[in-house]
């Protein structure tokens, strides 16, 4: 753990790490990176991992993974994680995350808000931090949340139905003090309305790639993010 517990990213010299997500299949995807800022734009992908029973579904606006090893490609869409070569450490129990950001959002009633997410036994677990989400405004503003093991203040993902050989909840103190895969800016909760007749239940099928849903009834624009700190205790 470095002497300076604080982590900063100001993407003055590339995104640092992070990245977008296309989908489960296609994995990864490059930020806009300009003038010291990274921008994420819609459509997002509809991250249906987590239907009910999960929580349900989400988009994917940032994501930074907290340790390595980091394959070729990861490398080339996200360049060097200085999360990671900064020797931080997992443990996120009551750090400061504060962000700064703008953008125009038609929102849907979703929420930006971050996602940490932990693999132990074999089980990858993820909890938003739901009661403190990020305001999305025109204008630039700095915002700082505290991940807090106040259940609470978080909404587990949970999983769908075939997916539990993965994803399940562990309780969230462990979590925290162990946030050894990633940490994510996610919009959540998505209003997913299939377009037309199916034929089976929505939450067993797969949003957008089983049947078509309504765009309009999910969140459209653009987040600009221009720093992050992240203060560990």
């Amino acid at each position: 753990m470095p002497t300076n517990k604080t982590y900063h990213e100001t993407f003055d010299n590339g995104p640092g790490g992070w990245f977008g997500w296309i989908s489960n299949a296609a994995g990864p995807k490059p930020l806009e990176n300009r003038d010291s800022y990274v921008v994420s734009r819609s459509p997002w992908w509809i991250d249906y991992n987590h239907a009910p029973p999960g929580a349900g579904y989400i988009h994917l606006l940032y994501m930074l993974l907290t340790r390595g090893p980091f394959g070729e490609h990861q490398r080339e869409v996200a360049g060097d994680n200085r999360f990671v070569s900064g020797g931080f450490g997992t443990d996120f129990t009551n750090a400061k995350v504060t962000l700064k950001l703008k953008g125009e959002v038609a929102a849907q009633g979703a929420k930006l808000s971050l996602l940490v997410q932990s693999i132990q036994d074999g089980i990858c677990s993820g909890w938003m931090l739901t009661g403190q989400p990020f305001a999305i405004t025109p204008d630039w503003s700095e915002q700082t949340v505290i991940a807090t093991p106040d259940p609470t203040q978080w909404t587990s993902l949970g999983s769908r139905h075939d997916r539990t050989e993965f994803y399940g909840q562990i309780d969230l103190p462990r979590v925290l003090s162990h946030v050894n895969t990633n940490i994510l800016l996610v919009l959540y909760p998505l209003d997913i309305a299939p377009m037309g007749p199916l034929n089976g239940d929505p939450h067993r099928l797969r949003p957008e790639k089983d049947y078509p849903v309504w765009r309009h009834r999910l969140p459209e624009g653009y987040v600009l993010l221009d720093e992050v700190q992240i203060a560990f205790p």
